[in-house]
């Protein structure tokens, strides 16, 4: 009875529009209040404890580092660098459009930032080639995903400080499902534009090509000195974070000379802002959990799972479709820790991979951002491309089709997310 009061409490308060992390306080205090007082108090620890990991220091810094990219110019030299590579392929600005998300990827570490940073330049340029705007927006929000998936990924770092693994064995199981949902938009990208017959752009000479690499050179060195570092043993995950930061602010200032202290102070803000969602939301669930735990949700949740099925790729497919279906409606980052400390216990039960799982189920909260009607990427890339959300639905269809491809062929093969983690240690 408590707990489907709770949960009950919980969702109404969200369509109430009130902010995820206050919301789970709030449920977590009707709990208590239903109970005993006392725990109340006793509970409260649970609010600070929960952020108390060394680990989440690193969320801050890789935010600032994808401000400071944005505001440093990094954006146009990677997105120049990307057009003078691909903008010949049928589809001309569409791969243009991949390539660049696929290279920011790798500085920004959020899907959102990717889709506000680099979304209204890629749809803008796609604009000017002719490209319809169901295609424009359905494209920037399935492009902006590989953010949230190729390392330095921010949730990738939230789901090893919530399952006790490894950081950089996260970072390196995403890479390879990154890479694969960008080869499937590729095709996806080529078989519409065909069919469309779009535009292409004229294939630049090695000239431009060695230009644009040039500009764009120091950018991309980002990426790999995080992974370089990390799997050197120069640096932890977490001093990675500082050092991109770093390194930000040293193109802004001096490579790109870009970067104002106006810039950098805004930048700052921004970055504060953006870590108080992240922490408010991981407090609030810490409280939360307390519920959770004392009613044992996981433990009934993974016996309900497992009275259907003990077959990992059954399971897996069960999985999936609770976080396509609740992250339709519910945030990535609040879905991703609400259920992986319920899941984890019901996977690890039947042999799966924790590490595998993190790549899997942040592949599907990816999903759950493009999915109509509250996916989150479809907002933000219609607000800042000023496209009506119904030509954002219509759009975004077909590129969710091989990203779910690419989800079912890493449920059977499991292997293609955890083979390079397995070689680097």
């Amino acid at each position: 009875m408590e707990i489907g009061i709770i949960f009950i409490l919980w969702i109404v308060l969200l369509f109430l529009g009130i902010p995820v992390g206050f919301t789970l306080i709030m449920a977590g205090l009707a709990y208590f209040i239903m109970g005993d007082w006392n725990l109340v108090f006793a509970s409260g620890s649970q609010l600070i404890s929960g952020i108390n990991n060394f680990t989440l220091l690193a969320i801050p810094f890789f935010i600032l580092t994808g401000t400071l990219m944005n505001a440093s110019g990094i954006t146009d030299r990677i997105f120049n660098f990307a057009m003078s590579l691909v903008g010949h392929i049928p589809g001309g600005v569409g791969h243009v459009n991949i390539t660049a998300s696929l290279m920011f990827s790798g500085m920004s570490g959020s899907s959102l930032a990717d889709a506000g940073g680099l979304g209204q330049l890629e749809i803008r340029t796609m604009r000017k080639a002719g490209y319809h705007d169901d295609f424009n927006g359905g494209l920037t929000a399935a492009t902006a995903i590989l953010s949230g998936i190729i390392p330095p990924s921010l949730n990738m770092i939230i789901y090893a400080a919530i399952a006790n693994v490894s950081v950089a064995s996260m970072f390196i199981a995403g890479l390879v499902p990154g890479i694969m949902i960008a080869i499937a938009l590729f095709i996806t990208t080529f078989i519409i534009a065909k069919k469309r017959n779009y535009k292409v752009l004229k294939r630049a000479n090695l000239k431009v090509v060695w230009e644009n690499f040039k500009k764009a050179f120091w950018a991309l060195l980002t990426p790999l000195i995080i992974i370089i570092g990390i799997f050197s043993g120069f640096f932890t995950p977490t001093e990675a974070a500082v050092v991109s930061t770093v390194y930000a602010l040293f193109l802004g200032f001096f490579v790109y000379k870009e970067l104002t202290l106006k810039k950098v102070y805004e930048n700052f803000v921004e970055a504060m802002k953006m870590t108080g969602v992240v922490v408010l939301m991981l407090t609030a669930i810490e409280f939360f959990g307390q519920f959770v735990a004392r009613e044992r949700v996981a433990i009934k949740v993974a016996e309900g799972f497992l009275d259907i099925t003990e077959n990992p790729i059954l399971l897996l497919m069960l999985i999936s479709l609770l976080l396509i279906v609740l992250g339709t409606f519910i945030e990535a980052l609040a879905l991703l820790v609400l259920v992986v400390p319920v899941l984890i216990p019901v996977v690890t039960s039947v042999g799966i991979d924790p590490i595998f799982f993190g790549a899997f189920v942040i592949l599907n909260l990816m999903i759950g951002i493009l999915t109509p009607p509250m996916g989150m990427a479809l907002f933000v890339v219609s607000r800042v491309g000023n496209i009506p959300v119904g030509t954002m639905y219509r759009g975004v269809m077909p590129f969710l089709i091989p990203i779910v491809i690419v989800m079912l062929v890493l449920i059977f093969f499991p292997e293609l997310s955890t083979f390079l983690v397995d070689i680097l240690n």
